[in-house]
């Protein structure tokens, strides 16, 4: 919204989890989108994601540096075409680095960011209750959000339930965790279609989580 009666500031939703409305300006947003757009093109590209249960994930995924499946990380596609996961690059560290500075101030970042998790969600995606757990590094997660606006569940450590917070992400919010809150439950039920920026040519949402996955590189 252009014009608010309440602006938007940086929030501490939890010990060390923080909110940051508008890091990414719109010329950020576009070149982000526009990068994403490449990862999700095969191969190792955008993917419905299936649970050892026998489900699938409402938002489709590509990862970079490592790719994730439930619950373990692998330098191929393992859970579909099997080609090895595209490369980390450099500059989206430097934005994690920047993100954690931001947030939780200069001397939160750890080692150097391996990892992003790029979920895409239509009007209809949802994402349960969980933990980013499968890392074995506990430096903060950065989140970064383009296109639609979602309600984004912050709960606690120790159950999938209350007591949580629900936070409005729009394109262009940070959303940062770590410390006691690195392993916090998080989700997203709900997606509010047709709210992205005009401008930005995106229908749906994006997230892009980063991570530091604490793994040994090849």
């Amino acid at each position: 919204m252009d014009a608010e009666l309440f602006p938007r500031s940086r929030t501490e939703i939890a010990p060390s989890a923080v909110h940051v409305p508008d890091w990414l300006d719109a010329d950020r947003q576009r070149r982000l989108l526009d990068a994403c757009r490449e990862w999700a093109r095969p191969p190792a590209g955008l993917r419905t994601v299936r649970t050892p249960g026998g489900g699938t994930m409402t938002a489709r995924q590509v990862c970079l540096g490592w790719h994730w499946y439930p619950y373990a990380y692998a330098r191929t596609v393992a859970d579909g075409d099997g080609t090895p996961v595209k490369p980390f690059p450099d500059w989206l560290g430097e934005i994690g680095r920047r993100a954690v500075a931001d947030a939780l101030g200069p001397g939160a970042a750890a080692a150097p960011y391996d990892i992003a998790l790029i979920n895409f969600y239509g009007g209809d995606a949802r994402m349960g209750m969980h933990r980013d757990s499968d890392e074995r590094s506990d430096a903060p997660v950065v989140s970064l959000s383009l296109g639609d606006t979602c309600v984004f569940r912050f709960g606690n450590t120790a159950t999938r339930t209350r007591p949580y917070t629900d936070v409005e992400l729009r394109s262009g919010d940070l959303f940062v965790f770590g410390g006691a809150s690195r392993l916090a439950y998080h989700g997203v039920p709900r997606v509010y279609p047709g709210t992205a920026p005009p401008g930005l040519g995106l229908t749906g949402r994006l997230n892009v989580t980063l991570r530091v996955s604490g793994l040994e590189a090849d």
